[in-house]
């Protein structure tokens, strides 16, 4: 009895997942190295901070402990910080804002400094199995942060612990350090078509993205 088309087809669908399945469980048994890693999240796109956020969301599900970094984020209200600070992340925010609003260099790198200080101790500390460095890039490309004693903090940090580093124009240096470096394209913003943020949706990570 010869065999239907839909039986024909579900048969080549099975050999071709079958294939993909080999393929992904050879590339699994490959990686045999634990330990934690760095992650880059940069490109003129959308969805940067929001990458960064549903990592530290996934560590803290998992009972893991967090710690988060807000490089120009100034008072905005942080949608993702009130509700990871009740499940006990830490934040510590630079309060200046964008760097357009202040327009005062000096002001911007005492800034900087001051929340630095902060980004180390957690990066110094071996029980944050992830530590979310949101917008720093733009630290290190205004150069507000010396760029060694950053790489350092990063490269000399506990063995286990994994970092995220997210904002637009990362460094080559940061690149290289990084274990992994996804860019995010901009192919199409509602903002530049007049429509506004929303909360909730657009704003309450990263406000409104550099969009000049």
């Amino acid at each position: 009895m010869s065999k239907t088309e839909e039986e024909l087809k579900q048969e080549r669908h099975k050999k071709k997942a079958q294939k993909q399945k080999e393929k992904v469980d050879a590339s699994i048994a490959k990686a045999t190295e634990e330990r934690g890693i760095v992650i880059v999240i940069t490109g003129n796109g959308k969805g940067k901070s929001t990458s960064g956020f549903g990592t530290v969301a996934r560590a803290v599900g998992h009972g893991y402990k967090a710690a988060v970094v807000q490089f120009i984020k100034g008072q905005w209200d942080c949608g993702e910080r009130n509700l990871l600070e009740q499940n006990g992340v830490p934040f510590a925010v630079m309060g200046t804002g964008f760097t357009w609003e202040t327009q005062d260099r000096t002001a911007d790198i005492a800034a900087a400094e001051e929340v630095w200080a902060h980004a180390k101790e957690y990066l110094a500390d071996p029980q944050y199995h992830v530590v979310l460095l949101d917008e720093l890039t733009y630290m290190l490309g205004y150069d507000y942060l010396d760029k060694d004693e950053v790489l350092n903090a990063i490269r000399n940090r506990p063995e286990n612990q994994s970092v995220v580093v997210t904002g637009r124009g990362a460094i080559k240096e940061l690149r290289d350090l990084a274990d992994t470096v996804s860019e995010i394209k901009d192919e199409k913003h509602a903002y530049r078509a007049g429509i506004k943020a929303r909360k909730g949706v657009d704003w309450g990570s990263a406000a409104f993205v550099f969009l000049l």
